[in-house]
């Protein structure tokens, strides 16, 4: 899987071409924030009426499909509700990932635009998180692009720890040789 990067905002957002945006909420979280905000925001608040008449939950395990067109260069948003705010951990995080990646097969989207759970609430590091991204969806050979949603400073945090995890490895292969 290739990892790509663009930032949270709705210009840049626009930029990026992909059938799918892929984003979470909190169950607590009122009103949406992240990248679900700005997309209610293009959508003149039609995600947070979901949310008021209780359509959208937030709940863990939750799956939504969203139409954006014509607001938004996306065909449609896959929302996933990521449980209470406090509850959430890696192992919350783990199980977000592999529904994430299981809805995007059901739908054929070997290319997605993600802002990964929790993400736009710091709740995992920015390197972390996609270390566990990439961890999972190695065994799955069904995604070619992950276009991760992340602030310039912390696009720059993964790529650094990447290319230091490739020297290592390359030291230690080096190494045992």
């Amino acid at each position: 899987m290739e990892l790509r990067f663009v930032a949270p905002d709705l210009r840049r957002l626009d930029e990026v071409g992909t059938e799918i945006i892929a984003c979470g909420f909190f169950a607590d979280e009122r009103p949406p924030r992240g990248t679900l905000d700005l997309i209610d925001w293009r959508m003149a608040g039609y995600l947070s009426g979901l949310v008021r008449r209780g359509l959208l939950t937030g709940a863990r395990g939750e799956v939504a499909m969203i139409a954006l067109r014509p607001k938004l260069p996306f065909d449609k948003a896959i929302v996933l509700g990521l449980g209470e705010r406090e509850a959430f951990d890696e192992s919350v995080y783990r199980e977000c990932i592999h529904l994430l990646l299981k809805t995007l097969e059901g739908l054929c989207a070997r290319n997605a635009v993600v802002e990964l759970p929790g993400r736009h609430a710091g709740a995992l590091s920015a390197e972390h998180a996609a270390d566990i991204l990439l961890e999972i969806a190695a065994g799955r050979p069904d995604h070619d692009v992950f276009t991760l949603i992340e602030r310039p400073e912390d696009e720059k945090r993964i790529v650094t720890h990447m290319i230091e995890q490739r020297r290592r490895v390359r030291r230690f292969g080096s190494e045992s040789v």
